[in-house]
């Protein structure tokens, strides 16, 4: 790896430590240091349908909640692969990789097995959750923007980072849970 990709590597990383420890202002309502709304709603794993409630998910550790505008679009697709290649590291560090949007739980069933690769949940969000976490799309009803979420065991909102573009959330997030392990 070359100084100016280890630079950028070692700048995202401590980014999200500084994120994790101090308020950091984002396009979504909810900031660093805020509760996330509970909720249950369908998902899907492994083409396997299920109930998904976000408190029972935290008992387990820090859920990266990631919301996504639609299954099977290009940007989406490309960045379900992303988690899905590191969803072994959010383990090792103790995170749960959840992804929502508002597509129906029959789109995320196949969504699950081809674009996630069986290897993370993908759960439906409707409008409570939409409004709950503040992930409307603008001029696009019914859909949720890219926000993804890095919850504490707690319950409170660690992380925040609200980009259309996919290609730095789960870098992110990964980092901001393994600043989470650190402490």
């Amino acid at each position: 790896m070359g100084r100016w990709k280890k630079g950028l590597l070692a700048a995202a990383i401590i980014g999200a430590a500084a994120a994790v420890m101090l308020p950091r202002a984002a396009t979504s309502a909810l900031p660093v240091g805020a509760v996330a709304p509970d909720f249950t709603t369908r998902g899907a794993l492994a083409g396997k349908p299920f109930t998904l409630t976000l408190s029972h998910q935290l008992k387990r550790g820090p859920v990266v909640l990631y919301f996504f505008p639609a299954a099977f679009t290009p940007g989406c697709t490309a960045e379900a692969h992303e988690f899905a290649e590191a969803v072994d590291e959010f383990k090792k560090a103790g995170a749960t990789v959840i992804g929502m949007s508002a597509d129906p739980v029959d789109t995320l069933i196949k969504f699950s097995v081809e674009e996630c690769q069986n290897k993370f949940a993908v759960a439906s969000a409707g409008p409570g959750i939409i409004k709950g976490f503040d992930v409307a799309m603008p001029l696009r009803a019914g859909m949720t923007n890219r926000t993804s979420y890095v919850i504490a065991p707690t319950g409170r909102i660690a992380y925040v980072h609200s980009a259309l573009s996919y290609k730095e959330h789960v870098q992110n997030t990964l980092a901001a849970v393994k600043a989470m392990q650190a402490k």
